[in-house]
């Protein structure tokens, strides 16, 4: 199409969509963030394009990612979706996911959002990186070791650093699209005018 793009997506349109659409904007919501903490716990081991590929599924196997009614999952959701061929039939992964929403739902009894309990770590305000080649993107940081270990004292499960690096570049917190890349200044530019609070 014309367009220069991080050589990781250009092998296929699911791919393409998700990184000229979604991967470096900011995400504030917790639901957004919510449901981007349960994919990147469910790619653990494979590709994220397998966990692309199924992302509608999860959204309706988990009720659209909705804390409070996932909080509420029992014993018997978690066989049902063990079940569920439209999603990765992990148990220990489902179990978390419930886990999870569960651990939230903490957070905010103790009067945090979850935006606000994982924003913290990078000072509330999106890492603008300028990477000339992927090769140099690391897969953890100071920050997001810092992430690994509060989610874990919150109670989380698959939130280990590396999985929290490729949660924060998704949901924003870092733009790591190299500067070849059409969505770098882009993203770049959304950062410059990022404000948390609104």
């Amino acid at each position: 199409m014309g367009m220069n793009r991080c050589l990781w997506c250009i092998e296929d349109p699911f791919y393409m969509e998700y990184h000229d659409k979604q991967w470096g904007v900011p995400v504030t919501d917790d639901q957004g963030l919510f449901e981007m903490i349960v994919l990147e716990g469910a790619q653990a081991g494979l590709s994220w394009l397998t966990v692309l590929k199924k992302r509608d599924n999860y959204r309706k196997a988990f009720e659209d990612f909705d804390i409070e009614k996932v909080a509420l999952f029992n014993r018997d959701d978690v066989i049902r979706l063990c079940g569920d061929t439209g999603i990765i039939r992990n148990r220990v992964k489902i179990d978390s996911a419930v886990r999870n929403a569960r651990a939230v739902l903490d957070i905010w009894e103790k009067g945090k959002t979850f935006a606000e309990f994982l924003w913290r770590f990078v000072d509330f305000e999106p890492i603008e990186n300028n990477w000339t080649v992927e090769d140099m993107i690391p897969v953890k940081t100071p920050e997001s070791e810092a992430m690994s270990i509060a989610l874990k004292e919150q109670g989380f499960f698959f939130v280990g650093p590396t999985i929290c690096y490729a949660f924060m570049q998704s949901v924003g917190m870092v733009n790591d699209h190299v500067i070849g890349c059409f969505r770098h200044g882009e993203i770049n530019s959304i950062a410059e005018n990022f404000n948390f609070s609104e």
